[in-house]
């Protein structure tokens, strides 16, 4: 095996620091040897005169699953676009089997064997699954109708080859979005793609849906697709990829064998310094009970009548602390925070205290003025109005404690955005830029600023740094840490493993709607919260904590 490093900070000849070269590493076993199906050589590419993209060489393999990671503007999607033949301006070369080729749009990309997933899926709701696979290349008749009964026969050839049991005459709007994608997999498979780029394929998908994605990608690659694949989720590219590469600042920072580099590397790379394994300071915990539930149950409204989604659900949240609540998709984390802060759907029972205090909670009023605020999952169907202004969502929640005598007092807004704009180092043009022109790590600063502008006593974070970049992560992670040092009791609910793990004192387990254990920081692992929250547990109450 040939190893190769470049000297950090050195110059490299090409004007450009030698951080930027490639650690060349053989593939590893069922890798080594194969020959590269598509190349990037010293790839640039400009916007109005800013650079995306700097002399970055990139090869995909056969066969190969190859990750492509960085933070948001590090130059993934600008790569992604250019190999797939949306960009077509550019310098450098794009060769294919070895060929020098310059696509002249989409259909040259695809043509060449060639194609792309976007995040954003491209189907037409309200055509069928054979409709949308075939969509502008669908087979006729004479050459003047189409040939329904080849084109579903087709269709069911495609999807059988991924282990998918949808009929082809099903329309788009009734499937679930982990079931759009595989639609859009297809769609690519019948372009007889050689080369599949994904685009943060499991960004909307539960876990089962990535299962049954990991699967097929796997199947794929042993079929001999060359596959590049972007994610936010390192724990995913670990599991799934051959080798990764890491763009910074439209730089190549490192491509590697995946079993030559930890999460801590990968995140290293992406961010430019190592992050440490818990960055928390001192607490700010002094025993005082914030927050207690006592009982909680919600039984919900549903097509087959109504059901039980939480059971009897007690904990309490101290000031300062930081408790995570970890479980399995529909495990009923949400609905406690939903609970807590007066939006769920249905009948609450249980009781619920502040600072002793016991409160009935039924609006997010009510909540507002007990100093409890939520940031919920969805934030740009929830937590945000996209085009509206960094200030106006920032002062929405305080608008009635701002105004004066029933009148806006628009200065004091301006200087509450403006405030909360340093406070969480947002990035933007100033406070009069529309939400939807942000990042997702900045839209989520927002939607946090706008509550803590409220003063709460308590915050409920619902999947707080879902679908945001590392670097983002790590500032949401900070923020949290000196929110819980200056006192305020927080919940968490996150799906992510390690990010529990990392920000939690005490973590609740959640299984089928059901408490199954309160894990204290030092008796929290992987294994111990995946076990209580696995389906079948014999026992409901098992208390972990001191």
């Amino acid at each position: 095996m040939e190893t190769r490093f470049g000297a950090l900070g050195a110059d490299d000849g090409r004007g450009a620091p030698r951080s930027s070269r490639v650690v060349e590493l053989a593939g590893r076993a069922g890798v080594a040897g194969r020959h590269a199906v598509l190349c990037a050589e010293r790839v640039s590419k400009s916007f109005a005169g800013v650079k995306a993209l700097h002399d970055v060489d990139f090869d995909l393999r056969h066969g190969e699953v190859h990750a492509l990671m960085g933070e948001n503007g590090a130059g993934k999607s600008t790569l992604m676009k250019i190999l797939a033949g949306v960009h077509t301006s550019y310098d450098g070369t794009i060769l294919v089997e070895g060929h020098a080729a310059s696509f002249g749009g989409v259909r040259d990309a695809e043509e060449a064997g060639v194609a792309i997933i976007h995040q954003e899926l491209n189907l037409v709701p309200e055509l069928s699954v054979a409709d949308n696979i075939f969509l502008g290349r669908e087979p006729l008749i004479g050459g003047v109708l189409i040939d329904r009964r080849r084109m579903v026969r087709a269709a069911e050839r495609l999807l059988a080859r991924l282990g998918v049991t949808l009929a082809p005459d099903t329309r788009i709007a009734g499937l679930r979005v982990g079931e759009q994608q595989l639609v859009e997999i297809a769609k690519a498979l019948s372009l007889n793609a050689r080369i599949l780029i994904m685009d943060e394929p499991t960004s909307a998908l539960s876990s089962s849906e990535c299962d049954t994605l990991f699967k097929i990608v796997r199947q794929l690659a042993s079929e001999g697709v060359a596959i590049i694949y972007t994610s936010h989720r390192i724990e995913e590219v670990l599991e799934l990829a051959d080798r990764v590469t890491v763009l910074r600042d439209g730089r190549r920072v490192v491509t590697a064998r995946i079993d030559e580099l930890s999460r801590a590397a990968i995140i290293s790379a992406m961010v430019g310094r190592e992050m440490a394994a818990n960055e928390r300071g001192a607490t700010a915990q002094d025993g005082a009970v914030v927050l207690s539930v006592q009982d909680l149950t919600l039984d919900t409204p549903g097509p087959h009548g109504w059901r039980r989604t939480l059971h009897g659900v007690s904990f309490e949240l101290k000031r300062g602390e930081i408790l995570g609540v970890g479980g399995l998709l529909g495990s009923g984390r949400t609905e406690i925070l939903e609970s807590i802060f007066g939006v769920a759907r249905g009948w609450r029972t249980g009781s619920i205290a502040i600072d002793g205090a016991a409160v009935d909670i039924n609006s997010p009023s009510d909540a507002y003025h007990l100093g409890v605020a939520l940031v919920s999952e969805d934030r740009k169907e929830r937590g945000l109005h996209l085009a509206a202004s960094i200030c106006d969502n920032v002062a929405l929640p305080s608008i009635g404690a701002l105004s004066r005598f029933g009148l806006r007092a628009f200065t004091r807004e301006r200087a509450l955005a403006a405030d909360m704009v340093k406070r969480l180092s947002v990035r933007c043009t100033g406070i009069g830029q529309e939400a939807a022109a942000l990042s997702g790590g900045n839209q989520q600063k927002v939607v946090i600023g706008k509550w803590l502008a409220t003063e709460p006593r308590i915050l409920l974070l619902d999947e707080p740094t879902r679908g945001i970049d590392i670097g983002a992560k790590l500032e949401i992670y900070r923020l949290i840490f000196d929110l819980a040092a200056q006192g305020l009791g927080i919940i968490v609910v996150t799906s992510e493993m390690p990010e529990l793990l990392l920000l939690s004192d005490r973590i609740l387990v959640m299984c089928e709607g059901r408490q199954t254990g309160i894990l204290a920081r030092e008796n929290a692992t992987q294994e111990t919260v995946m076990r209580l929250a696995a389906p079948g547990m014999a026992s409901w109450s098992q208390e972990a904590a001191s």
